[in-house]
């Protein structure tokens, strides 16, 4: 299975995920035109991964700011994930700046949706 790997522009996140390794990466601003367009290869890429999936998934998301329609599609990665938890031992790592309470607690209200451990991980500076 191939990897996917995005390059971030000023309006959408780096992406990398890497079925070799089992890490998967989103980081950066999240306000593409169209989320739903951007997000939908990750949510397929995550369907396909479950079948051949890794001992241990480990998904870090170093987001500084994601807009409401990314927000949504952001759930709907965590979703897919979430479907194929079992398969995989995912371990979800969630950076903020360490002042940035708005991150912070976005990554909380998705852990208290999402049926998988949530790391908060406070940096310096993304």
């Amino acid at each position: 299975m191939d990897s996917i790997i995005i390059e971030g522009t000023p309006k959408t996140p780096t992406v990398q995920f890497s079925a070799e390794t089992g890490v998967l990466e989103i980081a950066g601003r999240s306000i593409p035109e169209n989320a739903v367009e951007f997000y939908k290869p990750l949510v397929d890429w995550i369907g396909e991964y479950g079948s051949a999936a890794k001992d241990n998934t480990e998904v870090n998301i170093r987001l500084e700011y994601f807009n409401t329609s990314s927000s949504k599609c952001i759930l709907d990665v965590f979703k897919k994930l979430e479907s194929i938890n079992g398969q995989t031992n995912i371990t979800i790592n969630w950076y903020f700046e360490e002042d940035d309470e708005d991150m912070l607690e976005a990554g909380e209200d998705y852990e208290a949706i999402i049926n998988i451990p949530f790391k908060m991980v406070e940096i310096e500076e993304i």
